[in-house]
This record gives structure tokens, C-alpha cells and sequence, in this order.
């Protein structure tokens, strides 16, 4: 079969761009007067569409092609750490989101700056902005890599930095205009994309199979298995209870990325709400991907696959897309890719362009006498722009540091930000539990938990660990040197 566009696969690409641009042009119309507006929308949004925004963020390009190659290789239990996740977003429901609320923040880090002082909410924000450059940006090149395959037949760097820039206009065709209200509005549209192209790619796959026993298959293959009771399993129950559980409460309390958008509901509990529903709506979109896998096993069993593209290593989801989709359905699942890709993208760009102007610049002028918020709201589109060229930017570095490097960049790049959440773990979790921790411990604090979890990587010191054991390791360490000293200003509740 061939692995070009069609006539068909292109309408379907197109149709899909004039959406974009006349949802962008619709949601982007609203004035917006000040910062608060633009990051959080005046705290006016919607419980339901910012649970969709949530979990359109979560399920990036990387779940699309990943959460088939999981249970393609192994089973069902990835969806474990849903679970973990659930059990997470009630913690941070409940004991996180009050306090937001009772700053009425618009970064998660005035928490730190109210605790502890400005240096900590400005160093907390360097960690998040330094990680999430280099996290996000390797993401983008994922998602660009995979459209680049599809729409162009190849990974030329040409092709690749094309994919690219459509990936970032299209982000910045939402957030820069409408801020973080046009992004979660165009959420709902990107979700709807990649999660339909998932159900038609299902049952495609389902009725190519119509004279095969799939679940006979399945059962005599360990398919069918969702939990994990080993003590050292990936997912195992004591996995997703300890390191899984904290690196869920950072992803959904501690980065700005996604909290964002929980912060612009009109008040604490309706912000619970959207989380809580964010988490129990992923659930089903993620084991319909991996239905995509398990569907796929049973469709190669008897062949020998090959996942390998011009030297690169794809997913088994992708060398389906590319040697055996039809056309028509290959359109709809790039499109696919490209929405679950715009979802985390325009999202990044709204939350780094937050932490750069209420945590750093924003403090900074208003010392200077700068107060008006035609400035400042500026000032945030600006960021925007910059932040977007520094995403590009490092996408297309990891595509050459990919090719000339023994170092994984995009490994280490894919894994920064959960090496900077065990530092803020230990911080945030020492300003609301205990009386102890400093400004001066602060940055001790959030270096040596990257540094933990960096040393304990198999790439660095060749100790072979559990990822989860090492969230835990790093966040207690993290957590000890907070407590290392007296507590000199005072949480407000």
C-alpha cells in the first residue's frame, strides 16, 4: 500500500486547518484587558470545558503513539497509572487547589513566594520554565517527526522543521490572541479530533479482523492483564502507590502546564470538579489507544515487523499508519496527531508565558513604578512569541542531537521535568505540612532533588532503578534539606 497522501488524505488535512483558522478567529475576538484575564480568564471558565482542556493537555502526541506500543508489547496495565492518577488529583482537589484559590494565584508558584518569599517562587519558576524548554520542546519533535513520516514520506530535517512550524502556528493561532480562554474552548475541537480518529482506527481495525478468535488470541498472550501485583513492575500497585502517586500530584498540582487552566474556574470547588472529571474522562480515551495495540498484535501475529523508519525507531502504531492505513483514515489519524500535539503545545506556550511575567518580570517592574496593565499584558504576548521560538528551536536541536549524539537528548529531555517535580514535591510538600524550610533551603532543595533522580538515571551512574523509586528517593531528599532549617515566614490559609 502505498505511504503518500492521497487526494482524499489531503481534503481531510485541509478541512481540518480551515476549523482551525476560523476557531482560532472565533474564540480570539473577545478584548482582553488585563494579565489575569489573559492567563486565567478572569476565573470565568467553564467546570466542563476546562476538564476537557485538561485532558486534551494530558494526552499528548506521545500517548497517541505510545499507549498502543504499551500494550502492543505488554498489556493493559499502563492503566494503572490513570488510577495512581486519580488518587492524586483528589490530593491535590482537596488540599492543593484551596490554597490557589486563597492566594488567588495565578501561577502555582505564589504558593512558594507567600511561604517562603519572592526568591522561592522565582526559583520554583526558573526550574519550571528551564524544564519545561527542553520537555516540551523534545515533545514537539515527536509530534513533528510522526507528520513529517505521514505527510511527507520522510524525516528530512526540511520536512521535519516544516512540521514544526505548522505544529507552532497552529499553538500560537490560539494562544497568543485569546490567551488561556481560546486555548481551552480549542481544546474541546482537538479532543473531539484525536479521540475520533482513535474510534475509527478501532473499528477499522475491528472488522479487518472479523475471522480472527481476538480475544482467544489475546488471553493465550497475557493480553488481558490490567493490574500488576509484582513488587518491582513497572506499573505494579506498589509502583503506582508511592512514586507514580507523587509524580501525579506534581504533573496536576505543581506544574503550571496544566494547573493553569484548573485555576481559571470561578472558584475552588468548581476547579476540583474539572480535574476530578479531567482524570475519569482519560481513562476511557487511553484504553481505546490501547485497544489500538492490542488490535494490532493480533493483526501482525504472524509477521515480522520491522519498527524502523530511514534509522529511525517508530511505534507500532505508526508503522501501521504508514504501510498498511487506508486513505481517507490516514488523513483523519494525522490529524489526529496533529490535534493530541496542538493540545499540549498552545497549552506550554500560555503557561511558560505566565511563570516569565507574573513570577519574574512582572515583580520586577512593578518595583521600577510599572503599573499598567496594557504593559504587562503585552509583555505576555511577547512571551508567547518567545517562548514558541524556543520550543521550536529546541525541537530542531534534539532532531540533530538525536542523530550525532550516544546521549539521548530527547530521553533526557522527556524525563526533565519529572526530575524537576521531585524538588518541588519536597518544597511544597515542607510549606504545607510542616513549619520548617527557608528561602536559603529553597534552592538547595529543588537542585538536589534534580540531582538525585539525574544521578540515578542508568545513563549517568548505570544503577538500574525503578522510575517510580526514584521520584520517591528524590523527593525525600528534597523534603529532608527543607527541614533542614526554621521556618521564616508563614503560610496563609
Amino acid at each position: 500500500m502505498s505511504n503518500t497522501f492521497s487526494s482524499l488524505d489531503w481534503l481531510v488535512f485541509c478541512t481540518y486547518f480551515l476549523i482551525l483558522g476560523l476557531s482560532s478567529y472565533l474564540f480570539s475576538r473577545t478584548t482582553i484587558t488585563s494579565t489575569r484575564e489573559y492567563f486565567v480568564g478572569s476565573n470565568a471558565m467553564p467546570m466542563f470545558a476546562v476538564a476537557i482542556s485538561v485532558l486534551a493537555t494530558s494526552q499528548s502526541a506521545a500517548t497517541f503513539l505510545g499507549a498502543p506500543e504499551y500494550s502492543y508489547k505488554y498489556d493493559f496495565t499502563f492503566i494503572g497509572f490513570y488510577f495512581s492518577g486519580f488518587l492524586a488529583v483528589l490530593f491535590v482537589a482537596y488540599v492543593l487547589i484551596p490554597r490557589f484559590y486563597a492566594l488567588r494565584a495565578v501561577t502555582v508558584y505564589e504558593l512558594l513566594g507567600n511561604r517562603y518569599g519572592e526568591s522561592a517562587k522565582k526559583q520554583a519558576g526558573v526550574m519550571f520554565l528551564v524544564g519545561r524548554v527542553l520537555a516540551s520542546g523534545a515533545r514537539l519533535y515527536i509530534g513533528s517527526l510522526a507528520i513529517s513520516m505521514i505527510l511527507f514520506g520522510d524525516i528530512l530535517f526540511l520536512h521535519v522543521a516544516l512540521s514544526i512550524i505548522i505544529l507552532v502556528l497552529g499553538a500560537l493561532a490560539y494562544t497568543y490572541f485569546g490567551g488561556v480562554k481560546s486555548v481551552i474552548l480549542s481544546d474541546s475541537i482537538q479532543a473531539i479530533t484525536y479521540i475520533g480518529a482513535g474510534v475509527a482506527v478501532v473499528i477499522f481495525l475491528y472488522y479487518s479482523l472479523q475471522h480472527v478468535e481476538i480475544m482467544q488470541i489475546l488471553q493465550q498472550n497475557n493480553k488481558l492483564n490490567f493490574i500488576d501485583t509484582s513488587f518491582n513492575g513497572k506499573f505494579s500497585i506498589v509502583a503506582l502507590l508511592s512514586g507514580w502517586f507523587l509524580l501525579n500530584i506534581a504533573a496536576f498540582g505543581l506544574d503550571q502546564d496544566m494547573t493553569q487552566r484548573v485555576l481559571s474556574c470561578k472558584n475552588e470547588k468548581e476547579a476540583a470538579k474539572s480535574l476530578i472529571v479531567s482524570l475519569l474522562l482519560s481513562i476511557p480515551v487511553v484504553l481505546l489507544f490501547m485497544l489500538i495495540g492490542v488490535l494490532l498484535f493480533v493483526f501482525y501475529q504472524q509477521s515480522t515487523v520491522v519498527q524502523n523508519f530511514e534509522g529511525e525507531k517508530i511505534t507500532i502504531f505508526m508503522y501501521y499508519i504508514l504501510n498498511e492505513m487506508p486513505e481517507g483514515l490516514r488523513g483523519l489519524v494525522t490529524v489526529g496527531a496533529i490535534a493530541a500535539a496542538l493540545s499540549s503545545t498552545n497549552s506550554v506556550l500560555g503557561a511558560m508565558a505566565s511563570v516569565a511575567v507574573e513570577d519574574l518580570y512582572k515583580p520586577w517592574k512593578v518595583k521600577q513604578g510599572t503599573l499598567s496593565e496594557a504593559h504587562f499584558l503585552k509583555a505576555s504576548r511577547i512571551a508567547v512569541i518567545l517562548f514558541a521560538v524556543l520550543l521550536s528551536l529546541m525541537a530542531m536541536l534534539s532532531y540533530f542531537w538525536q542523530r550525532y549524539s550516544d546521549l539521548s537528548l530527547i530521553g533526557f529531555a522527556l524525563g526533565v521535568m519529572a526530575f524537576a517535580y521531585t524538588g518541588l514535591l519536597g518544597v511544597y510538600f515542607s510549606a504545607i505540612f510542616t513549619k520548617r524550610g527557608s528561602a536559603k533551603t529553597v534552592p538547595w532543595a529543588l537542585s538536589c532533588g534534580f540531582l538525585t533522580v539525574l544521578f540515578l538515571q542508568p545513563y549517568t551512574s548505570g544503577v538500574q532503578i525503578n522510575f517510580s523509586w526514584q521520584i520517591v528517593i528524590g523527593t525525600f531528599v528534597s523534603f529532608f534539606i527543607m527541614q533542614l532549617s526554621k521556618n521564616n515566614k508563614n503560610l496563609t490559609n
